[in-house]
């Protein structure tokens, strides 16, 4: 394998560029002797240590081998669904340990989601809005990677009701230069149904396309509602695997 010293030389994917973080900082990527597969290692990149992974097997099975000799078995490997479980039956050392849903989308906005995005009803939050983005963030989504604070978590945008009070957040979260993470999509139980999860979104995705020219996401593969509205919105989904080393 050799090391890759720019994201130039990985391929257009968006979960292998969000993982490489610009190659800037801790990240590190690696591509096979043949060219065909890369691997990136991210640690501590959205609270896990990952290893964004691409390529045929038969190429791809060599180098995860090399790269978690190299950079020890905390990190997992996770891809395309059907590509790491061809890796899992190349590495006996590796096995699943969950599925999600990789989204991404890269056009440009419309002029109408545009002015979707821009006609007032999302904001942006500030830094003293901080306790009341975690208190809704505990009744509504308790298992948010995206926190207040937490580092990497760069913007939140939020809408209010009538009386002032957080109903509805999303976050711009561990972005790389080629790609926006949106995470932290939340709604106050007692506000849900009022379309405020497109609202937030779309105040977000308008940002992350702005600044990175790609929004991702990830999303549980069950969450079909949720899906739904991030696929109306031009997300792209991928079925995703992650597995880990056995121990």
């Amino acid at each position: 394998m050799h090391e890759l010293r720019s994201t130039a030389a990985l391929p257009c994917d968006p979960a292998l560029l969000w993982a490489a973080q610009g190659l800037a900082g801790t990240s590190r990527a690696w591509a096979s002797e043949d060219g065909r597969a890369f691997a990136v290692a991210a640690p501590c990149l959205s609270r896990h240590d990952r290893l964004a992974v691409s390529g045929p097997v038969e190429s791809l099975a060599p180098l995860v081998a090399e790269v978690l000799a190299e950079t020890g078995p905390g990190y997992s490997p996770l891809g395309d669904e059907a590509t790491v479980r061809d890796l899992i039956k190349a590495l006996p050392a590796l096995r699943p340990l969950a599925t999600f849903g990789w989204m991404s989308r890269t056009r440009p906005l419309s002029p109408a989601e545009a002015g979707a995005a821009d006609e007032g009803k999302a904001r942006w939050l500030a830094d003293e809005d901080a306790e009341e983005i975690g208190a809704l963030l505990a009744e509504a989504f308790p298992g948010s990677y995206a926190v207040p604070g937490a580092p990497g978590v760069e913007h939140w945008a939020g809408t209010r009701d009538d009386a002032g009070r957080l109903t509805a957040v999303a976050a711009l979260a561990w972005p790389s230069p080629e790609a926006g993470l949106l995470a932290g999509v939340a709604v106050r139980p007692s506000a849900r149904g009022r379309g405020l999860a497109r609202t937030v979104v779309t105040k977000v995705l308008a940002e992350a396309l702005a600044a990175h020219g790609t929004a991702c996401l990830m999303v549980e593969d069950a969450n079909r509602p949720a899906i739904g509205l991030y696929e109306s919105l031009g997300f792209t989904y991928r079925p995703f695997l992650v597995a880990e080393v056995a121990a």
